[in-house]
């Protein structure tokens, strides 16, 4: 998937394997995958994807933030019901031709093909993911990006001073190296788009 993803973001071929062979000569079998979940103020429940080999440190550097600006950690497993995990696929408009294969990717498990901006989003079920990345590469289509998210069954509107207030500590969480990814269920409106833009 890793390695996917590097392809579509066109990065050199040597730079991929460089990256693989440095993650090889690590001891990876010291590191360990794990997931928190809290929430920040105005209840917008944070899900962390980690990637340790220090749990102790990695659960003390979230605790400390989730202190710090007044949220709380909340029990592993409690904040599953917020959020659902999907295949999501970016794809570029010009490397797809909706009309031709539209029924394909139905039939590989897309649930949504929404266009944004010049490039389409895929949704599949997490047990579908494998499947669409198979039908993509049977049909010679390269993702810019093949990843699992968990997307909040709702998300929160709030105004735009506060989130951007909220959009902070995420960046936080996002610049502690044992994160991998935060997801929210924080609404990104138009007018928050708007000014982070600027």
């Amino acid at each position: 998937m890793a390695i996917t993803n590097a392809k579509g973001q066109s990065m050199p071929k040597e730079n991929i394997e460089r990256a693989i062979s440095k993650g090889k000569e690590k001891d990876s079998a010291n590191f360990s995958e794990v997931t928190y979940e809290g929430y920040l103020p105005h209840a917008i429940a944070v899900y962390l994807e980690c990637t340790t080999d220090n749990t102790q440190r990695t659960i003390s550097n979230i605790r400390a933030i989730f202190n710090k600006f007044g949220g709380s950690l909340a029990t592993n497993g409690s904040l599953n019901f917020l959020f659902d995990r999907k295949g999501v696929f970016i794809v570029e408009k010009d490397k797809l031709n909706l009309d031709d294969f539209e029924l394909d990717l139905i039939d590989a498990g897309a649930e949504e093909i929404e266009l944004d901006d010049g490039f389409y989003q895929i949704t599949t079920l997490m047990e579908d993911f494998g499947s669409m990345i198979k039908k993509l590469e049977e049909l010679n289509i390269e993702p810019e990006t093949a990843e699992l998210q968990r997307i909040p069954a709702e998300s929160k509107v709030l105004s735009t001073e506060t989130a951007i207030k909220i959009l902070k500590i995420i960046d936080l969480f996002e610049e502690d190296d044992d994160i991998q990814k935060v997801f929210h269920n924080m609404e990104m409106t138009d007018e928050l788009m708007e000014e982070l833009n600027k």
